[in-house]
């Protein structure tokens, strides 16, 4: 089972008053895309002698907005799972007093908090598990330029690059791991922010610690940013299409179509140069019809110190000539 968590395992316990005791697991459990994971949660009675089919447990999930999803319940024998849940999610059955749940085929909406709660006619005690994802943050911008994104269409063009719009506890990470960005962009809570590493007075002022920059909560409809993304394992692999002269963007797409491809999304390539290490000296189409390449090794006429994915822009679909790279599917 893949599936690891960041603090050593041991239970805390969340409440110890009233008639059941719901204990989950410190720190988070991490796992990638495609994988499974077990989100542990355990409980016990006080008296024990309670019949098991009088217990219901409910998972579900909340958002940091202080939404709740519904993802799974089970009342003795009877379960269901909810919404995109359905058919990944089953009770692990490790014993008595066992809550936990196992999901399968992880998606990228699948990041985030969920609550445990169990139930004993009147009395019921929760608690909570973070699941985390191996991936990486990318900023985004479309064709049209910077800050012409208002959330939602941040949210679609995410989605587009196969990523999703990233927390702010995903972006702090890819600040910690060196993440250096001076536009401004959404994230899933709706906030806007941006990372940085190497403060300058274009970047609000030279003298100012490294840090994330906070907007704070912005107009979801009036406001535009552009976005920071997030994006795990992708399900096959991106590589370079080798040919003997470049092409044009409908050319691009041909050519990987006959390699049995399709053209990569920029948030696969982003997760072939982080997951797969993808390291590429040479521009090529992408799916938004930017022209970029992964860089694992910096060297002089690769663009800079820095590993990344460089980005040259939006160049004419028609007139301008680059390689390509495509994106070839696997099963898990």
């Amino acid at each position: 089972m893949e599936c690891k968590v960041e603090t050593p395992f041991s239970f805390s316990l969340e409440d110890d008053t009233g008639a059941v005791i719901v204990q989950t697991a410190p720190g988070k459990v991490v796992t990638h895309r495609g994988g499974t994971i077990t989100l542990p949660c355990r409980y016990h009675h006080e008296p024990e002698d309670v019949d098991p089919k009088r217990i219901r447990i409910k998972w579900t999930k909340v958002s940091d907005a202080f939404q709740f999803e519904d993802v799974f319940v089970a009342l003795g024998r009877q379960q269901k799972a909810f919404g995109s849940y359905r058919g990944r999610v089953s009770l692990e059955r490790a014993g008595p007093g066992d809550a936990s749940v196992i999901i399968h085929n992880i998606t990228l909406q699948d990041y985030g908090r969920y609550e445990c709660e169990v139930t004993n006619d009147m009395e019921d005690d929760t608690g909570f598990v973070n699941l985390d994802l191996e991936g990486v943050v990318f900023p985004y911008y479309p064709p049209s330029g910077r800050y012409k994104l208002n959330y939602h269409q941040a949210e679609e063009v995410c989605r587009q690059q196969d990523a999703i719009l990233a927390s702010h506890a995903q972006l702090h990470k890819a600040w910690l791991e060196g993440l250096d960005w001076c536009n401004a962009g959404w994230l899933e809570d709706g906030s806007v922010q941006y990372p940085i590493s190497h403060p300058r007075d274009q970047c609000g002022h030279k003298d100012s610690p490294p840090g994330v920059r906070n907007y704070g909560y912005r107009h979801k409809d009036d406001e535009r940013y552009d976005a920071f993304c997030f994006t795990s394992n992708l399900n096959g692999h991106v590589y370079f299409l080798k040919r003997f002269k470049k092409v044009n963007y409908l050319e691009a797409v041909k050519a990987c179509q006959r390699d049995n491809a399709v053209i990569a999304k920029v948030g696969q390539l982003y997760a072939a140069w982080k997951i797969q290490l993808l390291d590429r000296c040479e521009a090529g189409w992408v799916e938004d019809g930017s022209i970029r390449y992964p860089i694992i090794n910096p060297r002089a006429r690769c663009g800079g110190p820095e590993p990344g994915v460089r980005n040259l822009g939006f160049p004419d679909k028609k007139f301008r000539l680059y390689g390509v790279y495509s994106s070839e599917s696997a099963q898990y």
